[in-house]
């Protein structure tokens, strides 16, 4: 697993993945980012879909991106950590991984998770993602290359913690 604090968009690799809403229309923060960069088909694509539920993802082509795909998947809102949110968070990542294994891709870069404007804690949410794509490779025997990019320092920070506690 490797970290990154750069632009999602900007990544070359097989799949980044989208924190979407529910509509898989776009929105704000990195989903629409990702809308912005990959061109109207992106957005084509998606209509086509018909949404996605919380925990979930699904897949499409990446456009205009430099990766091949965009895998979207809708985090939960943080309700205070009764509404199941560790566990749609885990599986947002599981969910994710799979689809990238199913797809034979080889390099796949998740941002921060309903971390924004969903309002899930920063520190919980990323010791969520690693311990949850640390499994999944231990589980599976998986070895798509994980990268957690990260858009701010805070975010940078606490996964540059987390990683060097965890190899």
């Amino acid at each position: 697993m490797k970290l990154d604090s750069g632009d999602i968009t900007q990544l070359t690799v097989d799949a980044i993945v989208n924190a979407a809403n529910r509509s898989l229309l776009g929105g704000g923060g990195v989903d629409g980012a990702i809308h912005r960069a990959a061109g109207p088909l992106l957005l084509k694509e998606c209509q086509s879909l018909g949404g996605c539920e919380t925990g979930q993802a699904k897949i499409t082509k990446g456009y205009d991106l430099p990766a091949k795909y965009v895998i979207h998947t809708v985090g939960p809102i943080w309700k205070g950590g009764e509404a199941r949110e560790k566990e749609l968070l885990a599986s947002c990542y599981s969910e994710s991984l799979k689809l990238a294994d199913s797809h034979d891709i080889n390099a796949i870069a998740f941002p921060c998770i309903s971390t924004g404007i969903f309002g899930f804690p920063k520190q919980l949410a990323a010791e969520i993602a690693i311990s949850t794509c640390k499994s999944y490779h231990e589980d599976t025997g998986s070895e798509i290359e994980i990268i957690f990019c990260c858009f701010g320092a805070e975010d940078t920070d606490i996964y540059k913690k987390l990683l060097s506690s965890s190899l």
